[in-house]
């Protein structure tokens, strides 16, 4: 069985710098949960189906497989309930770890969000100095919430 235990935050600012780690994602949801959110993705070339636990919890369980590019196509063009998520995600090396800060494009544009994943929820590690808030149990910030009400769609209040 498959553990994700992963921290997201805001990012502020600019200086994380675009990296040349760089890929492109399109990710659609099959269901939203709960009890498990079911995704379609197409990142670097792969296309790959993802069971994961629906749940804002920093630890969740999380399958993955690999599917035909055709099949995920498809998928996406036909069959997924709400909108596509769109955002190019860059790996950023910071205090030993590798950071996916996400630039979400589409109706999400304008939100930059930056993920660690972790050996265990106590795990330390150094803050980068672009890192913001810590959004890791905040829903709208799940890309499932993201799919059904875009950024675009947020207060003022809600982006703060």
């Amino acid at each position: 069985m498959g553990v994700e235990i992963e921290r997201k935050f805001l990012v502020c600012g600019e200086d994380w710098g675009q990296t040349p780690r760089a890929e492109h994602c399109r990710q659609g949801y099959l269901a939203f949960g709960p009890p498990v959110a079911v995704r379609v993705r197409i990142m670097g070339g792969v296309a790959t189906l993802n069971v994961k636990t629906a749940t804002t919890a920093i630890s969740r369980h999380e399958f993955e497989y690999e599917i035909p590019m055709t099949d995920a196509e498809s998928i996406l063009a036909t069959s997924c309930a709400g909108a596509i998520i769109e955002k190019t995600r860059h790996c950023v090396e910071y205090g030993g770890k590798t950071w996916e800060v996400d630039v979400f494009a589409g109706s999400n544009a304008g939100l930059i969000v930056a993920e660690i994943e972790i050996d265990s929820e106590d795990e330390p590690f150094e803050r980068p100095p672009w890192l913001g808030r810590e959004v890791s149990g905040v829903p709208r910030y799940l890309n499932t919430s993201l799919c059904q009400r875009p950024y675009s769609e947020w207060s003022p209040e809600e982006r703060a």
